[in-house]
């Protein structure tokens, strides 16, 4: 993904995050798809090329990540879940807020990551992934999109979301 494939339309902020998320996606070896999740459960951004392009108006000939049955929305879903799960388990053993989750199978992982107000970043990396880099480039893109991910800037990414389905 290009710093402007999928992007027409949207504010520099937004453009500004697709560009963030697509560097994580092509820089960390083993990182197969990416979604940003709202606090309550919506796909926000995807790297998945053909959710963003329709999301912008545009078409793509790339193939679609390799994600959870190649689709953006089902790692979303999954993303969500966990994080619900993880804050229910830190509010029951009083362990405060819950910063990252990490999941490992036999054929890849899933690393979950607070950005802000509830908004969540989800990674789903290959089993032979670099875990400590997955890691870092997550806290790097939190760090990054953290401060600008306003109600505004939500609502905007939401919205075009929306109307690519």
């Amino acid at each position: 993904m290009t710093a402007t494939t999928g992007t027409l339309g949207l504010s520099s902020e937004a453009r500004n995050l697709h560009w963030l998320l697509g560097n994580l996606v092509e820089e960390v070896p083993g990182v197969r798809s990416v979604a940003v999740v709202s606090s309550d459960g919506l796909l926000l951004l995807s790297s998945d090329p053909e959710q963003n392009a329709a999301a912008a108006g545009t078409a793509t000939d790339r193939p679609r990540s390799d994600g959870p049955r190649n689709s953006s929305a089902d790692l979303a879903t999954i993303v969500s879940g966990i994080g619900s799960l993880t804050i229910g388990a830190a509010r029951l053993m009083d362990g405060g807020g819950v910063k990252q989750t990490m999941v490992a199978m036999d054929e890849g992982s899933v690393f979950v990551m607070s950005i802000s107000d509830g908004s969540l970043l989800g990674v789903h990396a290959a089993p032979d992934c670099d875990m400590s880099v997955v890691a870092y480039h997550m806290a790097l893109f939190v760090g990054r999109a953290g401060h600008v991910l306003t109600p505004e800037l939500r609502s905007e990414l939401r919205k075009s979301m929306e109307s690519a389905q």
